[in-house]
This record gives structure tokens, C-alpha cells and sequence, in this order.
């Protein structure tokens, strides 16, 4: 189909290097929790890609409100940057209270989670590169809700533990937060899950 003007492929770029971003995020997220000791090192390595995310954001809405022509719908471009922004946020609020907390080693549920996280990244990265074409997506999509229920059932069995295994209360609070926030960062994979799939059956 012939455009009078040409549409701005560079959103595609912006989105996986966003992904990309992730990935690198929760790579160091794994990796946190799979170390022992002081974890300040770590949380600040991950916050430099939350930036990183924060920038990429702006980025992307600052071109999404100087271009014409979109290759998706305006509000699918919006909704996808702000739900992978989201992510990296969650990332980086699971490694801020594992730091502010003083924890000195992460429990087999909280690896568990982290690494979840890491395999939802991995699939974002793979739905998003193939975002220009549209094709085989769906798949990475699947396996993302697949991931995802999976958390949900490692996160319940993990506070429902803390309860009943003699912590003390402190410890308690503290955990309970830490598995609730690495839960929600699963979630928001699966809203990125969720904003591809509308996308593809939107452009079918």
C-alpha cells in the first residue's frame, strides 16, 4: 500500500533496546540473588538500567508526539513503553528492598522468583524483536502467562511458609514484602504479554 509519508520504524529500535534492558536488569537480578553478602553493589548496577529505562521512556514519547505517521496505533506504542518501563521498575524495587532490608542471603522461593523473572525477560526480548513482522509472537506470550502462573503459585507457597516454619515477625514483614514485590514484577511481564497479544490480533 502506498504512504505519502514514511513511517517511523525507529519505535521498533526504542522497544528492543528497552527489552534488552530488561533482560540486562534481571540478569543482575538472578545474579543477586544466587550471591551472598552485601548486596548494595548489585542494587546500584541495577538501578544505572532502571535509569536507563527511564530515559528510553522519555524517548519514546517524545518521538510517539513529533511523529505523523505511527507503525502501530499511538496508544498501543504508548501502552507498551510504559508496561516495559514498568517492568524495570519492578525489578529495581525487588533489589532496593533486598539492599534496605540487610538481607545477607536470598531464600530458594525468592531464587526461584528471580529466576522466573529472568526466563519472562528472556521472552520479551525474543516477542519484541519480532514485533516489526508480527510474527511468531504469540508464542513468547503463552510462555510469559505460562511463567507467570508459575510465580503466582512459588509466591503463595513462599509467604504461606513464613508463617508456619517459627520466623520472627520482623522477618516476616520483611519477606512477605520481598516475595510480593518480585510477584508483581512478574506481573507486569505479563501485562507487556497481554499489550503484544492485543497488538498482534489488533493487526491481524
Amino acid at each position: 500500500m502506498f504512504r505519502f509519508m514514511p513511517r517511523d520504524e525507529k519505535f521498533f529500535d526504542l522497544f528492543e533496546t528497552a527489552s534488552l534492558n530488561i533482560r540486562e536488569g534481571a540478569t543482575a537480578l538472578k545474579e543477586m540473588a544466587e550471591s551472598e553478602g552485601d548486596y548494595e553493589t548489585w542494587w546500584k548496577r541495577i538501578e544505572e538500567y532502571e535509569h536507563t529505562g527511564d530515559r528510553l521512556t522519555h524517548d519514546l514519547i517524545k518521538r510517539l508526539n513529533q511523529t505523523f505517521i505511527t507503525p502501530l496505533d499511538r496508544e498501543d506504542i504508548h501502552q507498551l513503553g510504559s508496561g516495559l518501563d514498568d517492568v524495570m521498575d519492578l525489578i529495581e524495587a525487588a533489589a532496593t528492598r533486598l539492599t534496605l532490608y540487610k538481607i545477607k542471603r536470598c531464600t530458594a522461593e525468592a531464587k526461584h522468583l528471580a529466576a522466573l523473572i529472568h526466563q519472562m525477560a528472556e521472552e520479551i526480548v525474543l516477542a519484541v524483536q519480532k514485533l516489526k513482522d508480527l510474527d511468531s509472537i504469540l508464542s513468547h506470550c503463552v510462555e510469559i502467562n505460562r511463567l507467570e502462573n508459575l510465580a503466582d503459585q512459588v509466591s503463595r507457597d513462599a509467604i504461606a511458609a513464613l508463617f508456619v516454619g517459627g520466623h520472627g515477625p520482623i522477618d516476616i514483614i520483611k519477606w512477605k514484602e520481598i516475595y510480593e514485590t518480585l510477584e508483581m514484577a512478574t506481573d507486569r511481564c505479563e501485562d507487556v504479554a497481554d499489550i503484544l497479544e492485543r497488538i498482534v490480533l489488533k493487526n491481524a
